[in-house]
């Protein structure tokens, strides 16, 4: 028997039974069914957990995986190479390991590499890859010039770079004064220690090399050397002849140059150069033999010169020699030394006297005459001044005098 059982339009509910029978109603879909009884924990946990949502075919396409990883891979490589420029700007900028000041040379057609190599062999930098690199991307299309450098103490990459691309390197000189031949001039460069390179086997014409103090790098060819100087010579010649004075009795740039050699050497005193100029330039007028002893002297020495110690004999004037002007009328066949600025100017345009004779007054300078009778007579004074001068070191020299001694 069913108890509480109503009749009609109704909805039959059971309560449950001291039996614990089951009992009716909406479970939990919803539907009529029994009722499961639940624990506490059992309730609260969710009855369904939701499907995670599908990938889209675009997002699983091996395409978007591959760029996915190139991405990666360039912020890796970008921060790797931000790390890289900073480290490389870091150690071209600080200071060096050097601790002394220090000259380093770059061969001719030296590259980077191998410059970079011997900065860091040389304990100069200390990494030989950062001054390479990041001095090729200052340098653009500049380049490091060949030369000797001298090296600061604790100087940076980035110092020693702009040292070496402005080119400021050491340099050396070498003087070659007016009066020298050319042999006396080629072996003053064969003794340079600082050239380098063979000398010409033919010598330039005598009088073709300016006189100066030429200056150089280390390593500099001596052939480089003597073509600055005939290129130099050749350009004052020219310059001083364009301005000359159309009276002269010369008429050629050959026979300018022998006579601003022969007053090169008959003075060294640049107010005397036009006065003597003016003495050969008169003689030459009338006709005279100029009568000059440094062009006996090398027409017997020739290029090498006479020694110091030997004087010049009475027979010489008698040699028969092309440069015996004493002997030949006019101007010898060349010029008998290489004549500077003042020699060339002072023919170009001598003073206008009319002496024609000079001799050495015995204190470095001359004097001069326009007659025989005069000039005769200034050698004879000068004659007496040299024999006094010679009796006055014989006696020194008797006495021990160690001045003396030592000349």
């Amino acid at each position: 028997m069913i108890e509480g059982a109503n009749f009609g339009f109704g909805i039959i509910v059971s309560d449950s039974n001291e039996n614990g029978a089951a009992q009716f109603g909406r479970n939990e879909n919803g539907s009529n069914g029994p009722i499961i009884p639940k624990s506490a924990n059992e309730a609260l946990r969710p009855e369904k957990v939701p499907q995670p949502p599908k990938r889209s075919r675009k997002a699983r396409s091996q395409i978007v995986i591959f760029l996915n990883f190139m991405m990666t891979v360039v912020v890796l490589v970008a921060l790797a190479a931000a790390g890289a420029v900073y480290y490389a700007m870091h150690e071209y900028e600080k200071p060096g390991p050097l601790e002394a000041n220090k000259n380093f040379i770059v061969k001719r057609g030296a590259g980077m590499q191998e410059i970079a190599n011997a900065l860091e062999r040389n304990d100069i930098i200390t990494d030989s890859r950062v001054f390479r690199f990041v001095s090729e991307a200052y340098l653009d299309d500049d380049t490091l010039k060949a030369g000797e450098y001298e090296i600061k103490a604790h100087a940076s990459m980035q110092e020693i770079m702009q040292l070496l691309k402005s080119g400021k390197s050491i340099l050396y000189s070498v003087s070659l004064p007016e009066g020298l031949t050319v042999k006396q001039m080629f072996r003053k460069l064969a003794d340079d220690p600082v050239l380098v390179g063979d000398l010409p086997d033919e010598l330039p014409p005598e009088g073709s090399l300016k006189p100066d103090t030429y200056k150089f790098m280390r390593g500099t060819q001596r052939m480089e050397v003597i073509e600055q100087m005939i290129a130099a010579q050749k350009a004052l010649v020219e310059q001083i002849w364009s301005k000359r004075d159309p009276e002269l009795p010369i008429s050629t740039v050959e026979e300018f140059v022998t006579l601003a050699s022969i007053v090169e050497k008959e003075t060294g005193r640049a107010d005397e150069r036009p006065r003597v100029a003016s003495v050969f330039i008169n003689r030459l007028e009338k006709g005279m033999r100029l009568q000059s002893d440094p062009t006996i002297i090398y027409g017997i020495f020739g290029g090498e010169g006479k020694p110091a110690d030997r004087p010049i004999f009475k027979s010489d004037l008698d040699k028969d020699t092309p440069y015996n002007t004493y002997i030949v009328k006019g101007l010898p066949p060349t010029p008998i030394a290489n004549p500077g600025r003042a020699a060339l100017e002072a023919v170009a345009n001598p003073s206008r006297t009319p002496e024609l004779y000079f001799v050495a007054d015995g204190t470095g300078g001359h004097v001069f005459a326009e007659t025989l009778e005069e000039h005769n007579a200034n050698v004879r004074r000068w004659r007496k001044i040299e024999a006094e001068k010679a009796a006055e070191a014989a006696k020194a020299a008797a006495e021990g005098d160690p001045a003396v001694q030592a000349q």
